[in-house]
């Protein structure tokens, strides 16, 4: 059974927790890891680049000038491609990236990263946080005192906590989700992953013991 490091609130260790199987002690699947941050990744894209093609540029209504005669290339219209201030050929235009991933994949791709990050002891869980005002200088010393201070760092906690994620918002490297929110991409991007206790009896309950 896959074991963290257990930290009081304060950031000191109080010793060691067992991790649910079901959702760190997989076989981690890269390549199912890989397709779930190329999905999040495009699915982040707005895709409203626009470009206007012939039909929607104004002017050029007449023949700039005459056909033969003057040495010049022959134009039709002072807003063909070739002309400056004319359309764009093949130019990009609203789109959406949306991809979607089926359950099983999505459900693999974050097992595979949680599973992961605990075989390479990456992992670690925190009682649970409680802050009655953002403060950030709290913040950064339970994650001093963790010796997480220069690694990057996804915390991930029960619910939402808007002390929590206002107190983490200016540390550089940090990122604070609630367990139901959790995503490939941010996991990835992270050296270590950060529970509270809730936020692990919640991943416990998804992904069974």
């Amino acid at each position: 059974m896959s074991k963290a490091k257990h930290y009081s609130t304060d950031g000191s260790v109080k010793g060691e927790i067992d991790l649910p199987q079901g959702a760190f002690g997989v076989e981690p699947n890269m390549h199912v890891v890989w397709e779930a941050v190329k999905t999040y990744l495009a699915n982040q894209r707005q895709g409203n680049a626009s470009t206007k093609s012939r039909s929607y540029v104004s002017g050029g209504g007449r023949k700039p000038f005459k056909q033969k005669g003057t040495g010049r290339a022959r134009q039709g219209s002072i807003r063909a491609a070739q002309m400056v201030g004319g359309y764009t050929v093949f130019g990009p235009h609203p789109r959406s990236y949306n991809k979607t991933l089926p359950k099983k994949i999505k459900r693999l791709a974050l097992t595979s990263v949680m599973s992961a990050r605990a075989q390479d002891g990456n992992v670690a869980v925190i009682d649970e946080l409680s802050l009655n005002d953002p403060k950030t200088k709290t913040m950064m010393g339970v994650f001093n005192n963790m010796e997480l201070g220069d690694r990057k760092v996804c915390l991930i906690t029960k619910d939402s906590n808007p002390n929590i994620f206002l107190s983490c918002r200016n540390i550089p490297g940090v990122s604070v989700l609630p367990h139901s929110a959790i995503n490939v991409y941010d996991m990835t991007n992270a050296d270590v992953l950060v529970f509270t206790e809730g936020a692990l009896n919640g991943i416990q309950e998804v992904y069974g013991g």
